[in-house]
């Protein structure tokens, strides 16, 4: 990988270059925060190109450097010399680098509606429970009992079950795995570091399962430590996206899939769905041996009342 370059003040560049940083400036990928971390050092009139650009993206992208000169109140020159000023060789270089940031997706540019206002509050809590309510709908609505059903029974007689996931919500859903399936008297274990996942596959066989989770079901971790599993003849149960490259492996495919919110202050409410398809499932494998898992629930009881733990009609160990 080349070597970042690095953006020294320009000589000659008047108030520009007097109030530029003392630190050298890295020219990273991501040119909006570029401009956000170089704005307090430019010239007053480049600072009002930066406010412009990062308040409207896409009106920098397709504006022609009148039109942008226009709104930010400088002259066609001064835009130009915020340009070479963030490290970019020119105005058609900025506007690439911006439509390249923007691939992420408006919803990490432009705030919320009701952001800063009086309706902020009330906006957030209702929206946080209807995604939360959304995505429990999406996990019922998708999900197929037989697929559930043949999970099930296949975990409740596998001689170790392990749980793959990555990043952010699938991590918290296959450490929930191991937290729901250990109870039932199940060996199970969970694993969310890329190498370590690759290793426990090597040591599964055809008496195995393995839960794969992703919520996009692109996740090449994943799908490789799921490959490798498979191919020793452990089963695979995918939660995850239907019709992804996940679910096109796997053996079983619970299928979830929660579209994102058009917000990125909130957290994303997919995690939800996957929580379901989890409880649902152990549940489910529960069921497939009600009078063993009975049992294996009592002893934790039992031992937990011996504890701290004394509330006989509390949650079992929770």
């Amino acid at each position: 990988m080349p070597r970042a370059k690095r953006i020294h003040p320009v000589k000659g560049a008047g108030a520009a270059a007097s109030k530029a940083p003392s630190h050298d400036i890295v020219v990273a990928g991501d040119i909006i925060s570029l401009i956000r971390q170089c704005a307090p050092g430019l010239s007053p009139s480049e600072q009002r190109v930066a406010t412009a650009v990062v308040a409207d993206v896409e009106f920098a992208i397709h504006a022609s450097n009148t039109e942008l000169a226009r709104r930010a109140r400088v002259s066609e020159p001064t835009v130009t010399r915020f340009s070479r000023s963030v490290g970019c060789r020119g105005v058609r270089d900025l506007k690439v680098r911006l439509a390249q940031a923007m691939a992420v997706g408006r919803i990490y540019v432009e705030l919320p509606p009701h952001v800063g206002t009086d309706l902020a509050r009330p906006a957030l809590w209702r929206s946080v429970f209807q995604e939360i309510r959304r995505a429990i709908a999406a996990a019922e609505e998708g999900l197929r009992k037989e697929d559930v059903e043949k999970a099930a029974e296949a975990i409740s007689a596998c001689s170790k079950l392990a749980a793959f996931g990555i990043g952010g919500g699938s991590t918290l859903a296959a450490a929930e795995v191991q937290n729901r399936f250990f109870r039932l008297g199940i060996a199970v274990s969970h694993a969310s570091d890329p190498r370590l996942m690759r290793m426990i596959a090597a040591t599964l066989g055809r008496n195995d399962v393995v839960v794969a989770i992703s919520t996009t079901g692109a996740a090449s971790e994943v799908i490789e430590a799921a490959g490798i599993a498979r191919q020793y003849g452990a089963l695979i149960v995918a939660i995850t996206k239907p019709q992804s490259r996940l679910a096109s492996m796997a053996d079983i495919v619970l299928g979830v899939h929660v579209p994102e919110a058009p917000d990125a202050l909130k957290p994303t409410a997919s995690r939800y769905a996957l929580l379901a398809a989890i409880d649902l499932l152990a549940a489910s494998t529960a069921y497939c041996k009600p009078l063993e898992a009975q049992a294996r629930m009592r002893r934790i009881k039992y031992e937990l009342l011996k504890g701290s733990d004394g509330n006989p009609s509390g949650p079992l160990g929770d």
